[in-house]
């Protein structure tokens, strides 16, 4: 197990803790014995010194183990959780100052109650085993908890992408795009742009660009399949690396090669940089309250503005994000990616982000996402076009969605298109707003009657629509959870009789 200096502290401390306790001694009664005084033990228990040898030996012999046993860093079966955790580098690489977490604090709190802090980190070990959940995925979800924290708003990016397009003088108006981001690559930070395609390089299929460091100049290559707004964003991303000086890094857009944290947030920092200088949020406020003062759903007029802003439909939803919390005070919503073989009735929900708390729909593990989602209704309709004709073109469909046994609604608007760079994958992005009072009164057009309204859930399994022509599957955890609820009664029923 490697560990650095810091943990290695506190698993001696853990261990010396232990064995206290085992041996029922009390801090009192080990420094009688040791010769060392009560709050330097302390201290060492909790993971702030460590020891020298002499010291050791003295520990060592007031509580009857051989040195040996008490410098090893292997801890014992009940503490193996916290050996996992310290193992994985996850204490280390995650900056838990970006939580509002000091690392301190959570050092001292491993080593108050060590068994406990334990059993609970097995638990949580056991849940991410039994759903198959990686490291990479851990920290894809430290990302969202840390874009949800900050209502996905970075004043500091903002301010960044600012400064980029007043140094070029660059006008409000002026929408950057494919020619102009390479020319700034090229010409400013010496890269080589180059074409890659199945031929080139078969063993980058699917992958959008590749960022090869040279000392002449970074070699950039870009999928041959990509749109021109795609390859803005990638020139625009990379851009972000550049003027934010971001140097630990991917280096392409396939997420296999992520190796920390700090990569993942990075590449988070660097896109949301490129979603600013594209979709500037002064132009996009403007035109955002245009579109919420309209009286009827018009969705043509979102789709205008991806095509204004020369972007895709994932990256226009994205930058919602980021200014519908500040500039409309909309903080209630979700972010949804969806993606689905053409003429295929199985839907992978690849990518997902909650502002506020977490809204349905979310992501759930081996059950049937809900047939009657917009989001998946879009896919399926585009499926069906694509089946008489080619098309190229992006569906842009809306929906109140009312969740069934709750209160909530919610206004979606989904995206649906093709994927250019994998022969029938289609995808939709979704953006749901959460309709509470203030919502309403933002959005006049709600009130709509050509806006299509339905009855939602969240899974068929734990739907009680039984009459449900999209059912995909029996409401089976509906009824388990029902009849827990009988039993449950019955007992309290017995129970008060007797």
């Amino acid at each position: 197990m490697a560990l650095n200096t810091d943990n290695i502290r506190l698993v001696f401390g853990l261990k010396l803790k232990q064995l206290r306790l085992d041996k029922g001694l009390s801090l009192s009664e080990l420094s009688q014995k040791s010769g060392l005084s009560i709050s330097y033990i302390n201290e060492i228990e909790k993971g702030k010194k460590y020891p020298k040898s002499d010291k050791i030996l003295a520990l060592a012999s007031a509580m009857d183990v051989d040195y040996d046993t008490l410098v090893s860093i292997k801890l014992s079966k009940r503490l193996e959780p916290i050996s996992e955790l310290l193992s994985s580098n996850i204490l280390t690489e995650l900056p838990l100052e970006l939580f509002g977490i000091d690392p301190a604090n959570l050092l001292e709190l491993l080593s108050d109650a060590p068994t406990k802090i334990s059993a609970f980190i097995g638990t949580l070990i056991e849940i991410a085993r039994n759903y198959n959940m990686s490291v990479e995925q851990f920290y894809f979800s430290a990302l969202r908890t840390y874009q949800e924290m900050h209502d996905n708003y970075f004043e500091g990016i903002e301010e960044a992408a600012e400064r980029f397009l007043a140094d070029r003088n660059i006008n409000e108006e002026m929408i950057l795009d494919e020619k102009y981001l390479a020319d700034v690559l090229r010409k400013e930070y010496g890269y080589r742009i180059e074409e890659i395609n199945d031929k080139s390089h078969p063993g980058l299929q699917g992958v959008r660009s590749l960022m090869v460091p040279r000392p002449q100049g970074n070699r950039l290559l870009v999928n041959s399949q990509l749109t021109s707004d795609q390859r803005a964003f990638e020139y625009g991303r990379e851009i972000g690396y550049q003027y934010l000086r971001l140097k630990n890094r991917l280096h392409t857009t396939a997420m296999v090669e992520a190796e920390s944290f700090e990569q993942l947030l990075n590449n988070f920092k660097a896109s949301y940089f490129a979603g600013a200088i594209i979709i500037k949020r002064t132009l996009l406020v403007q035109k955002l309250k245009g579109f919420f003062a309209l009286e009827t759903w018009q969705p043509e007029v979102l789709l205008d503005m991806i095509r204004y802003f020369q972007t895709t439909p994932e990256t226009f939803c994205y930058r919602l994000s980021n200014v519908l919390p500040r500039h409309f005070g909309i903080k209630q919503l979700f972010f949804l990616r969806f993606s689905n073989f053409s003429g295929q009735n199985r839907f992978e929900m690849t990518k997902e982000m909650h502002l506020a708390r977490k809204h349905n729909p979310h992501t759930v593990k081996d059950e049937h996402y809900c047939r009657r989602w917009i989001a998946l209704n879009s896919l399926q309709e585009l499926a069906e076009q694509q089946k008489t004709k080619e098309t190229s073109s992006t569906l842009c469909r809306g929906q109140i969605s009312h969740y069934v046994d709750t209160a909530d609604e919610y206004f979606v608007v989904s995206f649906a298109k093709a994927v250019a760079t994998t022969g029938h994958l289609n995808v939709s992005v979704t953006m749901g707003i959460y309709l509470d009072e203030e919502t309403r009164k933002a959005i006049r057009f709600l009130g709509d009657p050509t806006i299509r309204r339905r009855e939602v859930n969240e899974t068929c399994e734990r739907c009680r629509l039984f009459n449900c022509k999209e059912r995909m599957a029996a409401p089976t955890i509906l009824q388990k959870r029902r009849k827990n609820d009988d039993l449950r009664k019955e007992i309290k029923k017995m129970l008060h009789e007797s």
